[in-house]
């Protein structure tokens, strides 16, 4: 019997990141938005799922999910983490996230996301304007206020090596090819953590293959669904 399948947005997205996934695979979408530390968050997402499921977290869901797995390791089936980052926050992205937490608090939310954010989000293609229209909406959506709150907890994060090093469930590790956020040398680093982990790389697609990529995400993230537990 396959697990409940629960996925965790990224930053300043909402269920609207996995619609394609949501539509053709099931599952639902948690939100990561109500408090500013990673610990919190992962809480939160343990209070609300079932008591076991599969997790597949995108970028600061990723983040969380790892949190989650530290927190609750035997509650969680399958792992799945897209584009994201094991390690700590970087101390020159500190300062970096602390200029766009002053811009976000003085109502320049939308200018942070245009100038700052969406032109590192995707890679060419046809799509690509409607899914940044997409991107800005879900964040304007959400507001400046989780925008903090969000910023806050991927500033403090912790480093989460020894989390997937002590995971052994089928765990997928799915990235763009062209992701310049989070690059392949970190998910080729997190498939050597993980004990039981495969590395897919989505062609044609940045940060968010959820959207750029949808059917072949779909493809990857079925395969690693239908692997067998322990």
């Amino acid at each position: 019997m396959t697990s409940p399948l629960i996925y965790l947005p990224g930053m300043m997205c909402d269920d609207r990141l996995f619609a394609p996934q949501v539509r053709d695979l099931g599952g639902s979408v948690l939100p990561i938005t109500s408090a500013d530390t990673v610990a919190d968050l992962a809480a939160a997402v343990l209070a609300a799922a079932p008591p076991r499921f599969a997790l597949a977290g995108l970028s600061m869901g990723g983040i969380v999910a790892m949190e989650v797995v530290r927190q609750s390791t035997d509650r969680v089936t399958h792992l799945a983490l897209l584009d994201t980052n094991p390690l700590a926050e970087d101390e020159g992205v500190k300062a970096h996230r602390a200029r766009q937490m002053a811009s976000a608090r003085a109502g320049q939310l939308e200018q942070v996301m245009r100038a700052e954010m969406k032109p590192r989000y995707l890679v060419a293609g046809p799509n690509r304007a409607g899914i940044l229209d997409l991107c800005m909406d879900m964040a304007l959506t959400l507001g400046p206020d989780v925008f903090i709150r969000q910023s806050r907890a991927l500033r403090d994060r912790p480093d989460q090596c020894d989390t997937l090093r002590a995971f052994s469930g089928p765990a997928l590790v799915l990235c763009g090819r062209n992701d310049t956020l989070c690059p392949l040398s970190r998910h080729e680093l997190m498939r050597d953590l993980l004990p039981n982990a495969t590395l897919e790389i989505m062609e044609h697609a940045g940060h968010l293959p959820t959207l750029e990529q949808s059917a072949a995400t779909n493809a990857a993230l079925s395969r690693w669904l239908e692997k067998p537990t322990s």
